[in-house]
């Protein structure tokens, strides 16, 4: 059997949990399951990295000791960990690693000596004694080149950390060094050997690049009497170990890699059976990962890890990543209290395109689940099993529509099979498959969430409601109603290791045993559900969330934390949400709270505008018009994403489409573009919806809005509007 081993970083011991420790462990335990659902026996890796300067600062500021210090965030990161699933009790990490367990010592006191017993690859020591002087970051323990830094704050300061916007320290001692300059050809050859070792590829690219321009040595030790909490220099007790070349080592000292009693409590040489495994880590700690660990495996002669992947920031509306430090991160609390758990695992797996930053406010994470959630799937399987229940008495309809009753089924737009459905469903189960080995965990969800959306407009169109007033389509109605629940099968297998609550309870839903963790989603297969089985009792999976008063509800804490922290009148005074992070302080001289109207909400079906009068007084060419922003407002924008795209019988110039504008229901919107757009290639995109214009009939066809395009050259060729960046299906332009 193959295996898979992935690892998070471990988070440094210096603060509370945050944002960014969340997604990345959601990310790595997705994958887990993912691999596990595939055949592969996995081991998932977490943990905490405890040395070093900043932890020595945080424990004096609390009146603890270091190892008191780094017990309690450790005991407020497993917590964390528990509350979202993450924990072994859930299905979740193997192991959760902390760098002062004495099999780490044991393991990176070995890994020293043998680095330093074996030449670069240019003949040299890698390990020296030296002297450093430079300018060091201790949240980040890191030091900091020139291009790196700020400028000081105020004439004669220390230069700025860009990341925590605090001064540097100034470090200036004798050192050990990791002799890395040495190793730039060698690392550019593993790069070229292996183009997958670095994700993505503009991660891969920068790092190249970094290394082509010349790479210097690292200082690798402390002074004792700077830093005492870190692991002694095996054979010079005045030296610690500088924390990045011990806390990297973790990854194999947890598999017991030259730990006798690492293996003896595993009961099993883990490092044998696993390595090498997948890293995955924010792009802020690429250059650790990807060019010094490396670097040091060379050294210690240990092969080279499975591949690097480094994820995006999250950021605030301002742009700034979002940090306990600065005060514009979400609250993990905040969303544990408001959310459903795997409503933010979906959320953060299908918000964030792997690899770039991503703006987030509660806000966005409220719709997703609105609109995605309880609108989306939940609906879904709401509506399907309810029907079940009331048509079928709770028991799975036939498949089949017999011959007899095919023309039947037919005149009401029903196929007489379901092969066109079960295609699309393998189809979109390989794409889902498919981008989720490549990191495109969106992409993945995009392609589940276009089969619901589908899946939904097919019970609409068929109307299950009327055909059970009629016993002659009786057959049809079932036939409607398995397709839709064995569809609603296979959605429970995919989903599985994005939402794993969510997924085993639309099995048990569907009547069926054990649950959809044990099923690989590359073998299924259609028709396993079995006809004439009893469906489980409905219950709805993600209700609705009432947005005005969990907003509110949400200010209201935000507000009160910050005065508790701050002691400031000005916390108690909740800015008005406008889509920024609810904890940022009003702008000066911007509206309150009481001055802002309210949000109104949209007009439903909605579609184009009526032309002006003709008699309507045109301005002369050339000659500017202007408009005020009540005229402006008056003009909806949404975000749509193309779900079903195909040509109008007998025109040339018009395509259909069906598109998700974060409603309840798609929207069928005509567009005269055919002649410059393949329909197959436009679904998936994200376009800008006119979405509350009057509809208006086109060649039989309702046209419930209005995409956006530019007007190119002489001939007037359309380009549609897009988006550079992932926004949400709904979210307004303004």
């Amino acid at each position: 059997m193959r295996t898979f081993y992935v690892t998070t970083p471990i988070y440094y011991a210096n603060s509370l949990p945050h944002m960014g420790h969340l997604y990345t462990t959601v990310v790595a335990d997705f994958l887990s399951r993912f691999w596990r659902q595939r055949g592969r026996e996995t081991y998932f890796l977490t943990g905490t990295d405890e040395h070093g300067t900043n932890i020595e600062r945080a424990s004096a500021r609390t009146g603890r000791t270091p190892r008191e210090h780094v017990d309690h965030i450790v005991g407020e990161l497993k917590k964390m960990f528990a509350d979202f699933g993450l924990d072994a009790a859930h299905g979740g990490y193997d192991i959760f690693m902390r760098t002062t367990e004495p099999f780490h010592y044991e393991g990176a006191a070995e890994f020293w000596r043998r680095a330093a017993a074996r030449p670069t690859p240019k003949g040299r020591e890698n390990i020296y004694k030296g002297f450093y002087e430079g300018w060091f970051c201790a949240p980040c323990a890191t030091f900091k080149t020139e291009a790196e830094m700020l400028p000081a704050a105020e004439e004669g300061g220390s230069p700025l950390c860009p990341v925590h916007e605090r001064p540097l320290d100034k470090v200036s001692e004798e050192s050990y060094f990791f002799r890395l300059s040495d190793y730039d050809e060698a690392l550019l050859s593993l790069y070229e050997s292996r183009p997958d070792f670095i994700r993505p590829e503009a991660r891969r690219n920068e790092v190249v690049s970094l290394v082509r321009g010349g790479l210097e040595d690292v200082s690798i030790s402390r002074l004792k009497t700077s830093v005492s909490w870190a692991i002694p220099v095996p054979d010079d007790p005045e030296h610690t170990v500088y924390i990045w070349f011990d806390a990297l080592i973790n990854y194999i000292t947890a598999l017991g890699w030259d730990s006798e009693s690492r293996r003896a409590e595993a009961g099993e040489d883990l490092f044998k059976k696993f390595w090498p495994g997948l890293h995955l880590l924010g792009k802020d700690i690429l250059r650790q990962h990807a060019v010094l660990w490396p670097a040091m495996l060379m050294a210690a002669d240990v092969e080279q890890p499975a591949g690097v992947v480094a994820h995006g920031l999250w950021l605030d509306q301002t742009g700034r990543k979002g940090s306990k430090t600065l005060g514009n991160a979400l609250e993990l609390p905040t969303l544990r209290r408001h959310f459903r758990v795997d409503a933010v695992r979906y959320f953060l797996l299908r918000e964030m395109s792997f690899g770039q930053d991503c703006k987030v406010d509660y806000q966005v994470i409220l719709e997703r689940s609105n609109s995605d959630l309880a609108s989306g799937l939940g609906n879904l399987v709401s509506r399907t099993l309810t029907m079940i229940h009331k048509y079928f008495g709770g028991v799975v309809p036939a498949p089949d529509i017999g011959e007899a009753k095919r023309l039947l089924a037919k005149r009401v737009g029903v196929d007489s099979d379901a092969q066109e459905l079960a295609s699309s469903l393998e189809l979109v189960r390989d794409q889902f498959v498919q981008n989720v080995e490549e990191f495109a965990f969106h992409r993945a969800l995009e392609a589940a969430w276009g089969m619901i959306a589908r899946v939904d407009k097919f019970i609409s169109d068929a109307k299950p409601w009327e055909l059970a007033k009629s016993e002659e389509h009786r057959e049809t109605l079932g036939a409607v109603l398995y397709r839709s629940a064995e569809t609603l099968r296979w959605l429970a297998v995919m989903l599985y290791p994005v939402m794993p609550d969510s997924s085993g309870a639309i099995w048990r839903q569907l009547g069926l045993e054990a649950d959809p963790s044990g099923f690989d989603p590359k073998g299924l297969r259609w028709g396993g559900l079995n006809s004439g089985a009893s469906v489980g009792e409905v219950a709805p999976l993600f209700p609705r969330i009432d947005k005005a008063k969990t907003m509110a509800e949400i200010e209201s804490e935000m507000a009160q934390r910050m005065e508790t922290e701050t002691g400031t009148e000005a916390a108690a005074a909740p800015a008005e949400h406008s889509g920024a992070h609810a904890t940022q302080a009003a702008v000066p001289g911007a509206p309150t709270a009481t001055e802002v109207k309210p949000e109104q909400p949209p007009q439903q079906g909605a579609t184009e505008a009526q032309a002006p009068p003709a008699t309507q007084p045109q301005p002369p060419e050339g000659v500017a018009t202007y408009i005020t922003v009540e005229d402006l407002v008056k003009v909806e924008l949404k975000v749509g994403e193309v779900l079903t795209a195909e040509r109008v019988p007998k025109s040339d110039k018009l395509l259909r489409f069906t598109v998700d504008v974060g409603e309840p229901q798609p929207r069928q919107i005509l567009a005269g573009i055919a002649e410059h757009y393949e329909p197959e290639k436009l679904v998936g995109r994200k376009l800008v919806i006119v979405s509350n214009l009057k509809p208006r009939k086109l060649r039989g066809f309702e046209s419930q809005g209005m995409v956006l395009a530019a007007s190119v050259g002489d001939e007037g060729r359309p380009v549609l509007a897009t988006f550079a960046e992932e926004v949400p299906n709904g979210a307004r332009l303004k």
